[in-house]
């Protein structure tokens, strides 16, 4: 019998809770973190797809050189910006 770890248990929890309200005109927003590099989604759940994303790893954002923190604003402006041009004003 395999047991599911304490961490991955509250994941599929509020990942479920989420699913159940996205129903009403609502993106889930996902951001992953390394040691090194940041990156970030939104999600549509009801088709199942990724709309939008943006990483650290984009060659306009490599070029900065700038600190991991100072990255992640940068990241989360450019995924700002990219969610506007499609309209989308409300996620979770």
């Amino acid at each position: 019998m395999n047991k599911i770890n304490t961490k991955t248990r509250k994941k599929f929890r509020i990942r479920n809770k989420l699913k159940k309200v996205s129903t009403y005109g609502r993106f889930r927003l996902s951001v992953s973190r390394s040691s090194k590099n940041i990156s970030a989604q939104i999600i549509d759940d009801a088709k199942n797809t990724t709309i939008i994303s943006a990483s650290s790893n984009e060659k306009s954002v490599k070029e900065l050189n700038q600190k991991k923190s100072d990255l992640s604003k940068i990241v989360a402006e450019n995924l700002a910006k990219k969610a506007l041009g499609k309209n989308i004003k409300k996620i979770y």
